[in-house]
């Protein structure tokens, strides 16, 4: 299907030449002398160029431009005019518009120009369509759980994502922070902006200063060339923060004046950068416990928790294990090309019964084995024999330990301080022993 152009001129004979021409190339051309007839064409045809002329006895060129760019922010618009100056170009530059030409008119020039801008909107939407397909994959939807604490969470996030609130995603290691992050950046204002990852915990302080803020060439050895930091790449999105809790206490101070001002230098320059970035952290550690400690700095630490999220690790949402690994199951059925159509009653009791020390992550990557091991068309428990092991080996340890604080209370059952006792010669404290009593049902 050819590309379709609209052009609107009061000057008829134009119009007829500038038709005749751009057919004559191989476009669909729509024309209108006014205006308001030209607005109408735009409502009703599909119009991926428009040519306009700045001088008309209904309505103003420039005027048009405004009216078009706010209804069709995408349609690439060529200002057309005999009057041109290096002004009514700068405006029309200013509201919008793709190019200018001047009459009489270089059709060698235009087509060039055409050619350019029909690039442009289909670059346009490529991208607008890549960011519906990212903004579905990363959907609130599509977070997978059946678990009431979880549903809460996903519930408050679209009013979270909305806000340009710097957030605290907390949760042990594979729990889904950075679903959740992605989750919140593209389906928030800053979608098409980029989202940029940043692992605190894999780089030295030297390193994360550089891959932070940049450097400049020559700021230290082996800066070959100038370098933009993860701020700057990331201007207009989000930057996402992973394992803030280990970033050095020297590098926080750096860091907080960043989150304050939205401003730094790169590494051996003194240009100050200002940048407009929405600020997603995440930790698996305790930072109130940090603080107390004198390894994370408390105006750091209200600074990032404006807006704390608190994933609960897999073992307290057992009721999402069923599903998640029927979901798994189908992602690597079409990864693997297999036909696994579901899984056995034993196998989801053996899930269910297992702890998940590395929750999400840990159950995704053992339904991934399984499924490339199994050859029938239900996935067993054959290739979780790890997993049994460890449920094994656990049901061992806890009966140990259940037998060694009977025997404790029985040792110390006659001294007033009795508990007290027990958790010194534990090597616990007193709120440790409570939750394991009660665990053993000894409460």
């Amino acid at each position: 299907m050819p590309n379709s152009i609209l052009i609107i001129d009061d000057e008829k004979a134009i119009l007829k030449v500038m038709e005749m021409n751009l057919q004559r190339e191989g476009y669909s051309v729509f024309t209108a002398d006014n205006g308001n007839d030209g607005l109408k064409i735009l409502q009703e045809k599909d119009i991926d160029v428009l040519l306009l002329d700045h001088q008309m006895p209904d309505i103003n060129g420039l005027e048009l431009l405004k009216i078009i760019k706010n209804r069709y922010k995408d349609l690439p618009v060529i200002m057309v005019t005999a009057y041109g100056t290096i002004e009514m170009a700068v405006d029309a530059m200013k509201l919008g518009a793709f190019h200018y030409l001047t009459k009489p008119i270089n059709f060698d020039e235009m087509y060039i120009i055409i050619r350019n801008a029909i690039e442009q909107k289909r670059l346009l939407n490529r991208v607008e369509m890549l960011t519906q397909e990212v903004k579905q994959l990363y959907g609130m939807g599509n977070i997978i759980t059946n678990n009431q604490r979880m549903k809460e969470i996903l519930e408050m996030l679209p009013g979270v994502a909305d806000t340009e609130a710097t957030i605290l995603i907390m949760g042990e290691t594979g729990t889904g922070k950075e679903l959740i992050a992605r989750a919140i950046h593209y389906n928030s204002k800053r979608a098409k902006g980029p989202f940029v990852k940043v692992n605190c915990t894999a780089l030295s302080e030297t390193i994360l200063e550089s891959e932070l803020f940049g450097h400049e060439k020559g700021a230290f050895t082996g800066a070959y060339k100038l370098r933009k930091g993860r701020f700057e790449v990331a201007d207009s999105g989000s930057i996402f923060l992973d394992e803030m809790g280990d970033i050095p206490i020297s590098m926080q101070l750096k860091l907080l004046r960043v989150l304050q001002e939205m401003e730094f230098e790169r590494v051996g320059g003194s240009e100050t950068i200002k940048v407009d970035v929405r600020v997603i952290a995440a930790t698996n550690r305790d930072l109130e416990d940090a603080v107390k400690k004198g390894t994370f700095r408390e105006d750091l630490y209200y600074r990032i928790n404006i807006i704390p999220v608190r994933i609960p690790p897999l073992r307290e949402r057992k009721d999402d294990i069923p599903l998640l690994a029927i979901h798994f199951i189908d992602k690597f059925n079409k990864k693997n090309k297999k036909n696994i159509k579901e899984p056995s009653a034993e196998l989801i009791a053996m899930l269910m019964e297992y702890s998940w020390p590395g929750n999400i992550r840990e159950l995704e990557n053992a339904i991934e084995r399984a499924v490339i091991l199994e050859k029938g068309e239900i996935l067993t428990t054959r290739y979780f024999t790890e997993i049994g092991n460890r449920i094994t080996g656990s049901e061992s340890e806890s009966k140990d330990e259940k037998r060694l604080l009977l025997s404790l209370e029985e040792k110390h059952k006659n001294e007033p301080d009795a508990l007290k006792r027990i958790a010194e010669e534990l090597k616990i404290n007193p709120s440790t022993l409570y939750r394991k009593r009660k665990k053993y049902g000894l409460t």
